[in-house]
């Protein structure tokens, strides 16, 4: 039997990363393209999104190059969330794509919420007061740069950017869409009460499809760049942590997943939309259900960050294993230092993009060593108090499946398991995004009946991680400890 494939076209923040999956999950190619991040202003991240899809191409014909393109089912996009491109009626951009990094519209956010009165933005979107979301830089560039919305033909995302590249048509699905924080999440379908706030006609936002949906056929134009065939099915995907969530299986009761990336994302299921300041919500990727999620801006960034600043060389492998081997050795609470990680502000508990990162506690016994372990515990327990407070709503938490750059940490998982009481598990691939992407390709295809069926064949654990849990206590105590740490700026 002649083995079909699929791909997941995962677009980053700083690459494009191509990967062909069969039907059990399988990679069986790989291909990737880096972006240029562009900071012209501290407070503004940009990107030129003809770059995105410059790194798409290039990703597909490394992959189209290894492979028959005739037993290529599908395609599907998961892509960098919270970034948006404007368009004229010929799909060139405006200006520079503003990425989910940028905080220019900080001063808006509260203003936007009190215009359309407090809480409603959040209760129709699912989104707290955050500089994050596309629709305050919409605010902003209403009151700074009106003539770019009136003047722009079409307000997009990575993936209906990237759509409209390979189909001649730009496609939005309801889990790209979601981010933008102008979309019903409860209706499934673009806010007109916010767009028509912001004086944004509905029509300049591409239809939102359900998630797999068919959406598009590759035209000519784009086979010849990529050397996919002519007419082959495009799927819609989405957001990249939508997509990871669906890549380890976080579809479902008690499952929740934690990426331990550049930033730190975790979600649980929850089969209604449960509206709190202790997470976002966002529409499942399955369509089905929805996920609390939070967020930590700075994750493994702040572990880089940390590295530069203090002159340890992180390209040398050997230094992250003495790390991580003396902070093992180190008791629960880091002999006392404590750390704030909100190096890029916070979102969730806070939703404060001013907050800043800050250790305390340093005495002349510590050393480099301790900041490094204290560091890692309050990334973790920024996650452990977030997934206690949804478990004390009623929301089931089984296990955590975690992927991303942080997770080939032994340590780092096992502070996971201990905080939260739960085994962790590593997924086998450590490109969930790109595989829940492929999934939803295969879903459109129909090699599957159900989601669950694709979760089953498609996905794979690697390891496990049981808690110890008689430290529980001590992380407990550790929490409230580190809770008490953050100081609102002035």
């Amino acid at each position: 039997m002649t083995t079909r494939y699929v791909i997941g076209l995962d677009s980053s923040t700083q690459s494009t990363k191509a990967i062909l999956w069969d039907r059990s999950g399988n990679p069986c190619a790989e291909a990737r393209a880096p972006h240029t991040i562009s900071q012209p202003q501290p407070d503004r991240v940009e990107q030129d999104a003809t770059e995105w899809w410059k790194a798409a191409s290039t990703a597909l014909r490394s992959i189209t190059a290894q492979v028959d393109p005739a037993l290529i089912d599908g395609i599907a996009i998961s892509n960098q969330r919270e970034t948006m491109a404007l368009l004229n009626s010929d799909g060139v951009p405006v200006a520079p794509a503003t990425l989910w990094l940028d905080s220019r519209a900080v001063g808006y956010t509260r203003i936007l919420d009190a215009e359309l009165g407090e809480g409603r933005l959040h209760q129709i979107t699912g989104k707290p007061v955050d500089v994050t979301p596309c629709v305050h830089r919409l605010r902003w560039m209403r009151e700074h740069q009106p003539e770019l919305l009136d003047n722009a033909d079409q307000i997009v995302s990575v993936h209906d950017y990237l759509v409209r590249q390979l189909t001649g048509t730009a496609s939005a699905s309801w889990i790209s869409a979601d981010p933008f924080a102008t979309f019903d999440i409860h209706s499934k379908e673009w806010s007109r009460p916010i767009l028509e706030h912001l004086g944004i006609p509905v029509s300049k936002l591409p239809f939102a499809h359900a998630p797999g949906a068919a959406i598009g056929r590759i035209t000519d134009a784009a086979a010849a760049i990529t050397g996919l065939l002519p007419g082959m099915p495009v799927y819609a995907g989405g957001g990249d942590g939508h997509c990871a969530g669906l890549g380890v299986g976080a579809i479902g009761p008690g499952t929740v997943y934690l990426n331990l990336g550049t930033a730190v994302v975790g979600g649980l299921w929850s089969p209604v939309a449960e509206i709190s300041q202790h997470w976002r919500t966002l529409i499942s990727a399955t369509g089905e259900g929805y996920i609390l999620e939070v967020v930590q801006r700075a994750g493994t960034v702040f572990l880089n960050w940390f590295m530069d600043t203090f002159g340890l060389d992180r390209n040398d492998p050997a230094v992250f294993l003495r790390l991580e081997a003396e902070a093992a050795r180190i008791a629960i609470g880091s002999e006392g230092v404590t750390v704030v990680p909100y190096l890029f502000g916070c979102m969730n508990p806070h939703w404060d993009g001013r907050a800043t990162a800050s250790f305390s506690g340093l005495g002349p016994c510590h050393t480099l060593v301790h900041m490094y372990r204290a560091s890692l515990e309050a990334i973790t327990l920024e996650f452990a108090r977030s997934l206690a407070t949804m478990r004390g709503t009623g929301q089931r938490a089984k296990r955590i499946f975690v992927i991303g750059g942080g997770s080939a940490s032994p340590l780092w998982c096992q502070m996971v398991a201990d905080s939260t009481g739960l085994p962790v598990i590593q997924s086998q691939s450590k490109e969930a995004s790109a595989l829940g992407a492929g999934i939803l390709a295969a879903m459109g295809a129909g090699w599957f009946s159900s989601f669950p069926e694709a979760i089953a064949s498609m996905t794979r654990i690697a390891e496990s991680r049981l808690p110890a849990l008689d430290k529980g206590p001590e992380w407990a105590s550790l929490a409230l400890r580190q809770a008490a740490a953050y100081v609102p700026p002035a």
